[in-house]
């Protein structure tokens, strides 16, 4: 019983935050304010069209795909509510209602995850960039000491930079590559099955509900290869299947 009352008011939260959050800060465009206009009225087809007019002009903000995921998501389209909540939170990782949303639209998916590495669990991808700096400032600070280098101090000051370099550079390689870097993409329509090979026929590996996440190995025309959330690999139809990273 207790778990039903919480259910419902998780769901009346969330209908809550996808109208009031709607109109909050995002690219100061014509077409998004049309876009909040006929998602309110519940034109929710029509808001989605604004909406991707104005992602596709390159005006992005994490409000804009998260009221994008909102319009997907009232419009009964899942996995592309769950893959713009991600883009949401692709562009600032500590957005709320697009944490929440997106636990709600995957509870509604049964959609299933990737398996994070200890590391990406408590680093967020948006760190690349900060990571690439700190690589490249520790290089260069690590070659001028070893440049200004009379002393012992200086050179083993250098040895640590040096290291320090490395460390950050194994991190934004993990980050590129891992379970949440630029490969990963999601589930974006029914009924998609992963195949041992690229044919209709071919035996399946896994069934992948919408809103599940897979790594793109190898696209190839119709075809994607991809690592699935059950350590294994499989082809999946390339319309089935969208990037989270534009």
């Amino acid at each position: 019983m207790k778990q039903v009352i919480f259910a419902k008011l998780g769901m009346l939260l969330f209908g809550w935050a996808l109208f009031t959050t709607v109109w909050s800060a995002a690219p100061n465009d014509a077409q998004f304010e049309k876009a909040n206009s006929d998602y309110v009225a519940g034109n929710f087809k029509e808001a989605i069209s604004d909406y991707n007019t104005v992602v596709q002009s390159g005006e992005w903000s994490a409000n804009l795909f998260y009221n994008l995921g909102n319009a997907y998501y009232r419009a009964g389209d899942y996995g592309h509510a769950i893959l713009n909540y991600e883009r949401a939170l692709r562009i600032e990782w500590q957005h709320p209602e697009a944490q929440a949303n997106l636990r709600i639209a995957r509870d509604e998916t049964h959609g299933l995850e990737l398996t994070p590495s200890l590391f990406e669990r408590y680093v967020s991808a948006d760190s690349i960039g900060a990571l690439t700096l700190a690589a490249a400032v520790l290089f260069w600070l690590a070659v001028a000491l070893v440049v200004l280098s009379g002393r012992r101090p200086l050179l083993v000051s250098a040895i640590v930079c040096f290291v320090l370099s490395g460390c950050c550079a194994i991190a934004v390689y993990t980050l590129v590559h891992g379970s949440r870097g630029q490969a990963l993409a999601v589930i974006v329509r029914n009924n998609v099955e992963a195949r041992v090979a690229t044919a209709d026929t071919a035996r399946t590996v896994l069934a992948l509900p919408p809103g599940s996440e897979v790594l793109i190995v190898q696209p190839r025309g119709d075809w994607t290869y991809a690592q699935l959330p059950n350590d294994q690999r499989g082809w999946i139809p390339t319309d089935a299947v969208e990037k989270i990273q534009l």
